[in-house]
């Protein structure tokens, strides 16, 4: 009996131990091995906070050619004080894998379609359509334009090999969190990854279009319809180079006939082959020159939108050698500093919008799809095999297209009835991003700035700039197709050369302005120019975070930072002040009464802030939503039977409610009545009352805080590493530019002057372990708008300095 026990026993255990190393197929996610995830000696116990490990920690590295030292200061941030360049990145590698591998790990693989690999079956649909967009194309071609044509490609090489170098010393015990949840193992990384990750940021900022919703619109509704709904100029706009500008420039000529298309282009095009990006990522940056500041030199500030992530996308450091000495973010997995300053400049960003991501219809010649019709003749496509490996499963093998254009992103009859390649720009390579982070980080003025910048291909910046000397500019920087009117803006013919981009703007033609008489440059996503720019262009632009911000700019005079602070953090909404107007003087307020009445008054006496505390906010994205809903029904029916479909912009809307407010399009067609715009409006704020009423019956707050709440979303999409529900201000039209789900992803002032002074704040912290109290530190201090002073050492700090918490020594 005692033998019998003995032996269920052991195999009792024998069984869980099996069980508990293995993972299993979990339906849409894999269930990870629990043995080794629960293991005291390697599993999650040992991702505890070891923020303490670093103090004095010395690293010997036999490839560096002088000792480094960094300094962290009470925030995390690095200070890397080296004596040569290619030490000090290769040391950036190393920190900054240190504090973030899985998400440089996580990025590169989404952007290669590689998810499948670690999350299972599920991501299989994710993985295709990365790799039938050419993504794994774009940074092949971008790396060996490194390889070729830069000379500081050993950048690169440098910052490679200080990640490795970090991977190379982990044991599992010390894996990163994820890791051992998703049951899988770092790999070293390559070049290619850089670019990867490069690529992935282009996916983001310059995959913005709309060529298949505006080609079924344009089918539905004729030309004058479609024309009359979709100006490409809005007359308000207040362009970034400022208006009047001369363009002292001979243009290169170009066909003046439309490339829009004819009949024969159009098609049932019912799915986005690319991902919709929110419109709430882009960007604000400025620059205002001493003319208006109370210390009479310049101030730059920049913050950059993007999705809100646990950890950041951005990574601070600091980098001083004898050659210059910067401070900024990063982006994790790419050497330097993207945007900061240094001794003598300041920098920022902002996402220019301009299109190039176009279609092109395919007309095969046979039905495997292995020849189409090109300028009268055959052409053959190059297929390739790409390979998808799936977690604990087979794997799955995809043939990919290519033609001239590019990639056939899908040839699936069920989503779109004809075959469409893709021409997107990053396919190309061809941008020097070392260079232009080495360059603009050694530079003095705006002559250096010039000459860095030219280094940059796509994504297409507003390209901020000031100095200590008082200049202060802006560029539209990157390469600009040189396109026919409306070139791109539909599908186009696959089978013509026409249909090709001529070439692109000439760096000395692309829009740009160094010390206008206003005296401030801004951007804010909005449209570059006005219609004197001699080249056409289309794309995604903004239209009243720009049209405020200059508006507020030009009103200020002895300018501090605390003000500059302040715009940053401004609520104001300049659509809800054009809008809500309109609105309320389709209302009698005499009619009125009860809860009705207290919406009435409270949205008329609304100063347009979209602050926390504020309800009237929350009435009026309630009854916006619903009255811009209403009018645009036929957009909505259209969608159903057509597929994707564009939809006239906010601008458009406020426009028609203004100046034609008996438009047929504010009919509701399901009605049998004909409703004109004051009908519209009284119908949608008798839906704010119910809706508003169906809340406070159920003991829900009103305030925009809590009707809007944020979520910072983790990596891997747990809960109990991301931080949800969280009070934050502002509106995607407003210069705070917060949706709940992107917002302010880096907010920056640099003062100029004998030493200029930075400061900064990001919506989380420095590691990417949510075990570390630096995990999400700066989270609180962001969400009230509160800044910290940026830590620019100009030497090492002496011994014993309160504002240095470790200190690491990497030796040679």
């Amino acid at each position: 009996m005692k033998l019998t026990k003995f032996f269920v026993s052991l195999l009792t255990t024998i069984a869980l131990c099996y069980a508990l190393n293995r993972s299993f197929d979990g339906g849409s996610r894999d269930i990870p091995a629990l043995g080794k995830l629960f293991c005291p000696f390697t599993g999650f116990w040992q991702n505890a906070d070891h923020t303490d490990e670093f103090a004095q920690q010395t690293h010997q590295f036999p490839s560096l050619s002088a000792p480094v030292e960094v300094y962290f200061d009470q925030r995390m941030v690095p200070h890397i004080f080296a004596q040569k360049p290619l030490d000090a990145i290769f040391v950036q590698g190393f920190i900054t894998a240190q504090q973030r591998l899985f998400q440089m790990d996580l990025s590169t693989r989404a952007a290669a379609g590689r998810v499948s690999e670690i999350l299972g079956a599920s991501a299989v649909p994710y993985d295709k359509k990365q790799r039938r967009l050419g993504m794994v194309l774009a940074a092949e071609n971008t790396l060996a334009y490194w390889q070729k044509q830069s000379e500081d490609y050993p950048m690169i090489e440098a910052y490679v090999n200080g990640v490795n170098a970090y991977i190379k010393q982990l044991t599992p015990r010390d894996y990163p969190l994820e890791y051992k949840l998703l049951g899988f193992e770092p790999e070293l990384w390559t070049p290619l990854r850089v670019a990867l990750l490069m690529k992935n940021m282009d996916l983001t900022l310059c995959a913005r279009e709309y060529d298949m919703e505006a080609t079924n619109a344009l089918k539905a509704f004729g030309r004058d319809t479609f024309d009359f709904l979709f100006p490409l100029y809005n007359p308000q706009n207040s362009p970034i180079i400022p208006a009047g500008t001369n363009w002292n420039f001979d243009p290169i000529a170009l066909p003046n006939d439309s490339l829009s298309p004819s009949p024969a282009l159009y098609g049932d095009y019912r799915q986005r082959l690319s991902e919709e990006v929110p419109n709430s990522i882009g960007s604000n940056n400025w620059a205002v020159s001493g003319q208006k500041t109370a210390s009479g030199k310049p101030i730059l500030c920049n913050d950059p939108h993007l999705i809100l992530t646990l950890p950041s996308i951005w990574f601070e450091v600091q980098l001083h050698l004898p050659d210059f000495n910067v401070y900024g973010v990063s982006l994790p997995g790419f050497p330097g500093v993207t945007i900061g300053f240094n001794e003598y400049i300041a920098w920022g960003m902002t996402n220019v919008g301009h299109d190039v991501m176009d279609w092109y219809r395919i007309d095969w010649t046979d039905e495997s799809k292995s020849r189409y019709r090109y300028e009268g003749a055959e052409k053959e496509v190059e297929m390739k095999v790409e390979r998808i490996r799936i977690k604990g499963k087979p794997d799955v093998l995809d043939t990919v297209r290519y033609t001239i254009w590019g990639p056939i992103a899908s040839d699936n009859p069920e989503n779109n009835k004809y075959d469409l390649a893709v021409r997107w720009l990053p396919h190309d390579g061809g941008g020097d991003e070392a260079r232009l982070t080495r360059k603009i980080s050694m530079a003095r003025n705006y002559d250096d700035y010039r000459d860095a910048i030219k280094s940059l291909r796509t994504p297409a910046q507003n390209f901020l700039f000031a100095d200590v000397n008082g200049d202060i500019g802006l560029t539209v920087q990157g390469q600009l197709p040189l396109k026919r009117s409306e070139q791109g803006r539909f599908v186009q013919d696959g089978s013509r050369a026409s249909s090709a981009w001529a070439g692109y703007i000439p760096y000395d033609q692309v829009p740009a302005v160094k010390n206008p008489e206003r005296g401030f440059v801004s951007s804010a996503n909005q449209r570059s120019t006005d219609d004197s720019y001699p080249y056409a262009y289309h794309g995604n632009f903004a239209d009243f975070r720009g049209r405020y911000l200059n508006r507020r700019l030009e009103s200020m005079e002895k300018i501090k930072v605390e003000d500059m602070m302040k715009l940053q953090n401004d609520n104001f909404s300049l659509k809800a002040e054009q809008a809500l107007p309109l609105l309320l003087q389709s209302i009698a307020p005499d009619g009125l009464n009860g809860q009705a009445k207290e919406l009435y008054e409270a949205l008329k006496s609304w100063d347009y802030r979209y602050d926390v505390d504020s309800k009237a906010a929350s009435y009026f994205d309630i009854w916006w939503r619903a009255f811009y809903k209403n009018t645009w029904d036929e957009m909505e029916a259209l969608e159903e039977k057509m597929g994707v479909i564009d939809y006239p912009e906010s601008w458009r809307t406020i426009a028609l409610l203004a100046e034609d407010p008996e438009n047929a399009f504010f009919d509701d067609k399901r009605s049998p009545a004909v409703e004109t715009a004051a009908d519209m409006a009284q119908q949608t704020f008798e839906k704010l009352v119910e809706k508003v009423a169906e809340r406070t019956d159920k003991g829900k707050d009103m305030a925009w805080g809590n009707y809007r709440k944020a979520n910072f979303g983790s990596l891997t999409r747990l809960p109990a590493f991301s931080i949800s529900d969280k009070q934050v201000p502002g509106d995607r039209a407003a210069l705070n530019a917060n949706s709940g789900r992107a917002g302010p992803s880096w907010r920056m002032i640099v003062e100029m002057g004998d030493r200029p002074k930075g400061y900064g704040v990001y919506p989380g912290g420095q590691s990417g372990n949510p075990g570390s109290r630096f995990y999400d530190d700066a989270l609180d201090h962001w969400l009230t708008g509160k800044y910290y002073e940026l830590n620019f050492w100009p030497s090492p700090p002496a011994e014993g300095d309160e504002s240095v918490l470790y200190r690491a020594n990497f030796q040679n």
